[in-house]
């Protein structure tokens, strides 16, 4: 059944019906949560609550529905599934005694390192090996250049810079990618 016809059945005010057709997108919405890092029983809940927000909206006179309902609800269910995270997370470290505290900045500390070992990793062998003389072996740019076969000092001043800009864009995609 087309988004007309389901829209058509809830003007009728025939909404179990128009919702047992929505129902058929459950099984994406399910594997959107479950890609997050979600259970089938939160997919299940924040479907749940992305058609409450459908019904409340649809009520609503003024509402227009611009686009499919698998869009509108795949965007709702990822913001409520973004939120259900984010509350969790806060009112998990409201929680922590000074230990477990410890114990999280550690674990956040180590996904940085993680991700920052990533980043240099796919890094190409020339800014590899130019990083690790220069914060390694404390090289200074000088016998870098001669190491390496770079014209001059300038020269491997301008690579490391270049080397180390391109480590924090990795870094920052691949922590975005995380998110």
């Amino acid at each position: 059944m087309n988004d007309k016809n389901i829209l058509e059945l809830f003007k009728k005010g025939q909404r179990e019906k128009a919702f047992s057709k929505l129902y058929s997108l459950y099984p994406k919405i399910e594997a959107l949560i479950l890609s997050k890092g979600g259970q089938k029983q939160d997919a299940s809940d924040v479907f749940q609550e992305a058609l409450i927000i459908l019904n409340r909206n649809l009520e609503k006179s003024d509402f227009k529905l611009t686009s499919s309902f698998y869009t509108y609800l795949y965007s709702v269910s990822r913001f409520i599934w973004k939120d259900t995270q984010n509350k969790i997370t806060k009112d998990s470290l409201q929680n922590l005694n000074a230990l477990e505290l410890e114990q999280a900045q550690s674990v956040l500390e180590e996904q940085k390192y993680q991700h920052a070992e990533r980043a240099f990793l796919e890094l190409g062998e020339r800014c590899q090996q130019l990083l690790q003389l220069f914060y390694n072996k404390a090289m200074s740019f000088k016998e870098i250049a001669h190491v390496m076969q770079f014209k001059s000092e300038k020269i491997a001043k301008n690579q490391k810079y270049k080397c180390l800009t391109k480590a924090k864009d990795i870094y920052k995609t691949n922590q975005s990618l995380q998110s």
